[in-house]
């Protein structure tokens, strides 16, 4: 009977070990900055880009993109945009909102950082990788569609 006992006591243990292992490892892969990201900046969700007037979702790793009359979200950004390097361009950080839509501040964004903004200098929390062809068409973590 304490012998029963001690290999359940043992199961719970170790059942209990690798649920919270498991929590853990899903905690950090959500909502990490993209490597192209502004470095500096943690705990923020969205990124508006004005060179495409278009936003990131940090936390999905998705771009936020306004097509054929509606605000949609895509790992990539549309075909337009194929060019545009995504290290070298500005990004605004949205400090003062953590909503699902940050796209209903649009026409704000929009007039305050035009296309072509630039403010104050920013360091990237990664580096623009070698022979980089990541215009446009990454997702977010650095990886190409």
């Amino acid at each position: 009977m304490m012998k029963a006992l001690k290999f359940i006591v043992i199961g719970m243990v170790l059942f209990m070990a690798g649920t919270a292992h498991a929590q853990v490892n899903v905690n950090v892969n959500i909502g990490t900055p993209p490597p192209w990201g502004p470095a500096g900046y943690e705990g923020v969700r969205y990124y508006y880009l004005p060179d495409v007037e278009s936003y990131y979702d940090i936390h999905a790793s998705m771009f936020i993109c306004y097509i054929e009359d509606a605000w949609v979200h895509r790992d990539k950004l549309p075909s337009k945009y194929k060019s545009y390097d995504l290290y070298d361009g500005y990004k605004v950080v949205i400090l003062d909102y953590n909503g699902s839509a940050p796209y209903q501040y649009y026409d704000d964004h929009k007039t305050k950082y035009a296309k072509g903004y630039r403010g104050p200098e920013q360091k990237n929390i990664g580096e623009k990788p070698e022979n980089s062809k990541s215009k446009g068409q990454d997702n977010g973590n650095g990886k190409k569609k």
